[in-house]
């Protein structure tokens, strides 16, 4: 590989085995490998997760061995699902969704099988996480992304201890979610009804259903849009929430209504979230369903898995009779 790219075998080995960070080789080097990859067959997918991988592996490095003065890289942009799922992925070693149909093949010698931290390095990343939440939300409306998004990555912590504290964290900001309909902090509380449902507790996340998501337009746009952002429909990075709140933006809805459908599947925690979104999203282009029939047919199936479930709240039974009377509509 390392004579197929053009580069010294040491130099390949530390891109492997991440001693020598990919992020800190120069632009053209960069360039030059992403376009040999593709031409020697790789998958496309792949190596369009480079630049969350190398998202990765700067938030962490950033949380584990914090620079003086230097701002963290949560504050700078809304990072999306791909760079979570990287994250996630050190942390706790499972592969990212758009990854686990790839095998990977065994190697000779001391390889790592996963980009998993050591336990000293995770117990370091989480504690130093913790306290960047901690000063973030002091200084105000300022840190509300930085705060949002460390808290949100503080709920991946399983241990006992720091259960209780991401519990107790999430919950002194519980009365954002009693808000009803778009604020400036909205965006903070749909992250922390979410994680707060992660960590077992779903009746906030129904609550922000109910008061500040239904039946206000602003609201539900901001959901749609925040959606579109995490699951890849909108491109563009994006430097704080307040795309969320400027109305429809140029996002792709097959794209979007193809992830929430995978979502609704492999996310149990959040899928009257899910379902809302759904709702939402075939209310607004109900000529959805025609543009990807196979699609359309994985989601009905769906629907009428979940219909025959009794652990759905009665509002996400309401939308989803609703959500799969649109889609047999388009399926006659």
């Amino acid at each position: 590989m390392a004579e197929a790219i053009g580069v010294d075998l040491a130099t390949w080995q530390g891109w492997e085995t991440g001693r020598r960070p990919l992020a800190n080789v120069k632009a053209g080097t960069l360039l030059n490998l992403r376009r040999r990859l593709l031409a020697m067959g790789a998958d496309p997918h792949a190596l369009h997760l480079l630049d969350s991988a190398m998202d990765a592996d700067r938030i962490i490095s950033a949380t584990v061995r914090p620079e003086n003065a230097a701002p963290h890289p949560l504050a700078d942009w809304v990072h999306t699902r791909d760079t979570a799922d990287m994250i996630v992925w050190a942390l706790n070693g499972t592969v990212p969704p758009v990854l686990a149909h790839h095998s990977t093949p065994g190697r000779r010698g001391p390889v790592a099988k996963a980009p998993l931290l050591s336990a000293s390095d995770r117990s370091l990343f989480f504690a130093q996480l913790r306290d960047t939440a901690e000063s973030a939300v002091r200084t105000g409306d300022g840190g509300l992304l930085l705060h949002r998004q460390a808290l949100y990555l503080c709920s991946y912590d399983r241990t006992p201890e720091a259960i209780s504290w991401t519990g107790h964290a999430l919950h002194t900001r519980r009365d954002l979610i009693t808000v009803r309909g778009w604020t400036p902090h909205w965006a903070t509380a749909r992250s922390t009804a979410v994680a707060l449902s992660r960590l077992g507790d779903p009746q906030p996340l129904l609550d922000f259903i109910d008061r500040a998501m239904a039946d206000n337009d602003a609201a539900e746009t901001a959901n749609l849009n925040y959606w579109a952002y995490w699951l890849g429909s909108i491109q563009e990075p994006q430097p704080n929430d307040g795309f969320m709140r400027q109305g429809p933006i140029n996002w792709e809805p097959v794209r979007l209504l193809r992830g929430l459908t995978a979502g609704l599947h492999q996310a149990p925690a959040y899928v009257d979230l899910y379902v809302h979104s759904l709702w939402a999203l075939l209310t607004t282009h109900r000529w959805l369903p025609l543009a990807d029939p196979q699609l359309t047919d994985t989601l009905h199936a769906h629907t009428c898995g979940l219909l025959d479930h009794n652990g759905i709240s009665p509002r996400s039974r309401r939308e989803l009779n609703a959500v799969h009377y649109v889609l047999r509509e388009n399926r006659a």
